[in-house]
């Protein structure tokens, strides 16, 4: 029954590994519950709504994840996305947050049918496997920084744009202790080191004053202030299709390159291609859809899954597992929310540890190969962006080879994709 229903393989694979890769996943992704509602809640929507809503968006698509695509990764209101629908969107562009629901449900309707046609499928297989082998490591680097930046161990510097934290003291200092602990579980390889690790660094932040308690259980906030809150008045204006292109633009590529590069760390490649693909691609756009519905911005596959992935999880029981927890998160809030950023962080540092290990997969003596692989890596992680930072290698990777005479390693979809995304900047 459970390979049939999620993917389990009980040769290859045990049931108590994914479990704990599924409850890792979600402790390292949790601060969504607490992180979105803050964003969003910024344009007017109801903080409570937008907690239900996120929550409940995140098991929907979670579920789909793991009974259709029957993949480890785990789901969720995207980073990112949620600034741009907050910031950009209604706060600089001057719309309402009915507006921004209104161009999420059409991004995921378009996401749907561009699913459905093989598009994105296409695009994921005509990337090189260098690029392939460059987004996961660019992404090890981009996970560690946000761990590092939301513990508090990296901060902002107007002279240099990052530099060192106090480090001797509150959610830094405690950062760094749950990365020693964690990483000598993880050396002495302890079972569940992750979860473990992230359990010993939230107890000892109590008397440090960083976890704070808020209580154990609560009744969820109504989704009524934000549940089908549409404004279809401005659908064939400028400003919608603007705002729907780039939510298709960023979504569409921090999902390929997420699957991609968690794909390739945690060896589920098969012949360069992710199994299941165009599955994992439509528990994306379902969720974004649905969510839309519910209340809340674009949901997108979690780098974030990379910790559960780490742990050992391989098959759908470990996004099942994550999705259920989203699920009992609902009654159990305050409990959840009482995880400080600084537990969190060791994971990330490590998972993106594990990540830099496809780098070896490049061939750094080959120019045409390797130095649009360093750009995409470089750029993920400073840009801030998965999607810029594929995009530039691309778009690198095809000049360079054609400057070079090796028009035989380029296809036409990689011609018709520079071309695409060069405009993206210029226009």
């Amino acid at each position: 029954m459970l390979q049939k229903l999620f993917g389990f393989n009980p040769k290859s694979m045990q049931l108590k590994t994914e479990i704990l890769a599924g409850l890792t996943t979600f402790l390292t992704m949790s601060y969504i519950l607490a992180v979105n509602p803050s964003i969003l809640s910024v344009t007017g929507m109801d903080k409570g709504a937008v907690f239900t809503a996120t929550a409940v968006a995140s098991f929907i698509a979670t579920l789909i994840m793991s009974t259709w695509a029957k993949l480890p990764f785990a789901l969720a209101p995207g980073m990112g996305l949620n600034a741009f629908f907050a910031f950009t969107v209604c706060l600089s562009m001057g719309n309402t947050w009915e507006f921004a629901l209104t161009a999420v449900l059409i991004e995921g309707i378009l996401f749907i049918l561009l699913t459905l046609s093989n598009l994105r499928e296409a695009i994921l297989n005509a990337i090189p496997n260098s690029l392939k082998s460059a987004i996961g490591a660019g992404i090890g680097l981009f996970i560690a920084f946000i761990g590092l930046q939301n513990a508090g161990v990296i901060t902002n510097n107007d002279a240099t744009l990052v530099t060192l934290g106090n480090i001797t003291s509150g959610s830094p200092l405690l950062a760094l202790i749950g990365l020693a602990i964690t990483s000598v579980l993880l050396i002495k390889k302890v079972k569940g080191s992750m979860l473990w690790g992230i359990l010993a660094t939230m107890l000892i932040g109590i008397p440090m004053g960083i976890t704070e308690y808020n209580g154990i259980i609560s009744v969820p906030p109504s989704l009524a202030p934000v549940f089908f809150k549409f404004d279809f008045s401005e659908v064939f204006t400028t400003k919608m299709a603007f705002t729907v292109f780039t939510l298709l633009f960023i979504d569409m590529f921090d999902t390929i390159g997420t699957l991609v590069g968690v794909s390739n760390k945690a060896g589920m490649m098969e012949n360069g291609k992710i199994p299941h693909v165009k599955e994992a691609f439509m528990a994306d756009a379902i969720g974004t859809t649905v969510g839309a519905m519910l209340g809340t911005n674009t949901v997108s596959t979690y780098v974030e899954s990379a910790s559960g992935i780490a742990q050992g999880g391989r098959s759908g029981i470990t996004s099942f597992v994550t999705a259920l927890c989203f699920a009992v998160a609902l009654l159990f809030a305050p409990l959840f929310l009482s995880i400080p950023s600084a537990a969190t962080c060791p994971i990330l540092v490590l998972v993106g540890l594990f990540m830099m290990s496809p780098i070896k997969e490049i061939d750094l003596d080959d120019y045409t190969e390797s130095v649009p692989a360093f750009i995409c890596i470089i750029i993920i992680p400073m840009a801030y962006s998965i999607s810029d930072g594929i995009v530039l290698g691309l778009i690198s990777y095809v000049l360079t080879n054609l400057l070079c005479g090796k028009f035989k390693k380029i296809s036409i979809t990689m011609y018709i994709l520079a071309v695409l995304f060069t405009l993206k900047y210029l226009v």
